[in-house]
């Protein structure tokens, strides 16, 4: 993730002026906008060429003075020559920012394309390199927000005083705004004029039952991409109180939480463990017992291969909430990046997700069977006896000649693939690159698609 340039924050302007130096299009552009706040707008220009007549601003027709300034929160300088020139000297001599339309280097802040649900803002920019794009995403942010929200807005900011001084403690604050802002049926009263008698019904309840319980969310955090994230999952990550996330979670999946929320990483890679399964029950057990709301963040779905199981029954002996918030499994992402249907018609009836570490004989013996009965295998946690285990499998009775395609870091942008066949991967001693990987077994890995996947050595081969 690259690193901003400019500093985001909301610019206080009330009771000030925002001078525009220009009498075009872009100054009726840049007034437009700068109407939408409380401070007063004056145009200046000796020549006056849009129309403003429908905006409330002051247009002076005249050259710029100096002290045009006085008072002044924000200037732009939208046309050139002597005026802006002097404009833009004057600005810098008082320590006031500059905007000059189209000059980027010589802006001190840019105008963001604004989502306005008043009081509520929200601004996208772009350092001014891609303003098409900035407007693209103030659409979509548009369609996702209500018209009503600015007036939940209001009424949260109206209830300040009262929340704060029967709300002590700031979890149980926090929890209160946070229903009071995002429940339907709230805003419905706050549309309907019932608002107020709405929220103080809310606040009662709230009131009488202090911070409330703890609770642990069980949530998939996918393969590793953000944009595979589910929407729930989203949203609880922002109403935890505490992150405790596997050593396979991206860090900015993990950032996608609060910013003041409480991070545990309970690291558990291959080889390294620096909790063990015990510890974490324990660990989420004594979190939600004091009344957090934890989630719990695990790659790819947390009911595959993600001891899931321990932890909820951990949970239960305690007494502690929880739900399960599904994730895309790497199997799954495997084949979606492969475009290899793991059941197919006339091909393959069924799916199964196994993992190769650890795996008993009879687990084997099982597994060649279903794969000569047509079923695809994905195989979990195979790098390092991937040969192994097909020799293994053969020698239980699979053909040599079953297509097989591995997918390492499924789902992200630097995922690798490879495509041979069961016998030759027995042959190989396979330099698997660094990162997760899924091994498919099974006819469907032929209907995939598999353009880009290394071949096996003779010897060896590697992924890349």
């Amino acid at each position: 993730m690259g690193a901003l340039n400019t500093f985001p924050l909301s610019y206080k302007v009330e009771g000030q002026r925002i001078v525009i130096v220009g009498g075009g299009e872009e100054a009726l552009n840049k007034a437009r906008l700068a109407i939408k706040t409380t401070a007063s707008v004056v145009i200046i220009s000796r020549t006056i060429e849009a129309d403003f007549s429908a905006l409330a601003v002051a247009v002076l027709a005249r050259p710029f003075e100096a002290g045009d300034l006085d008072g002044a929160a924000l200037v732009f300088v939208a046309e050139q020559g002597p005026d802006a020139k002097a404009a833009k000297a004057a600005a810098r001599a008082r320590g006031i920012p500059l905007n000059v339309v189209d000059v980027p280097a010589e802006c001190d802040f840019y105008t963001p394309s604004i989502v306005e649900r008043a009081p509520l803002t929200v601004a996208i920019s772009t350092e001014g390199d891609a303003p098409v794009l900035a407007r693209l995403v103030r659409a979509r942010v548009e369609a996702m927000l209500s018209p009503g929200l600015g007036k939940v807005a209001r009424l949260a900011g109206s209830l300040r005083a009262k929340v704060e001084a029967l709300v002590q403690e700031n979890t149980a604050r926090r929890r209160y705004y946070e229903e009071l802002v995002t429940s339907p049926a709230i805003e419905a009263a706050v549309n309907a004029g019932r608002g107020e008698a709405e929220a103080e019904t809310l606040l009662d309840a709230h009131v009488a039952g202090g911070a409330g319980r703890g609770v642990v969310w069980l949530i998939g955090a996918g393969p590793g991409a953000e944009d595979l994230l589910t929407l729930r999952a989203q949203r609880l990550l922002q109403e935890a109180d505490v992150i405790v996330h596997d050593q396979l979670v991206p860090e900015p999946v993990v950032e996608m939480g609060r910013r003041d929320a409480e991070r545990i990483c309970v690291g558990k890679a291959k080889g390294h463990h620096s909790f063990s399964q015990a510890q974490i029950n324990t660990l989420i057990v004594r979190l939600a017992g004091e009344g957090k709301r934890v989630a719990r963040l695990k790659s790819g779905d947390p009911m595959v291969f993600g001891r899931a199981g321990e932890e909820i029954a951990a949970l239960r002996e305690a007494g502690i909430g929880y739900a399960i918030v599904p994730g895309v499994s790497a199997a799954l992402a495997a084949a979606a990046d492969t475009a290899t249907p793991v059941t197919l018609r006339k091909v393959s009836s069924g799916f199964i997700m196994a993992t190769a570490h650890g795996a008993e004989d009879s687990d084997l013996q099982h597994w060649a069977a279903l794969a000569t009965a047509g079923l695809t295998l994905a195989l979990y946690m195979g790098k390092s006896n991937s040969a192994e285990v097909a020799a293994r499998l053969i020698g239980h009775g699979a053909r040599k000649s079953v297509p097989v395609g591995i997918v390492v870091n499924a789902g992200r942008a630097n995922r690798a693939f490879y495509r041979g066949t069961l016998g030759g991967l027995a042959r190989g001693a396979v330099a698997f690159a660094d990162g997760p990987a899924i091994i498919i077994v099974g006819e469907a890995v032929a209907s995939g698609d598999w353009t880009d996947a290394a071949a096996v050595a003779a010897e060896s081969f590697r992924v890349a």
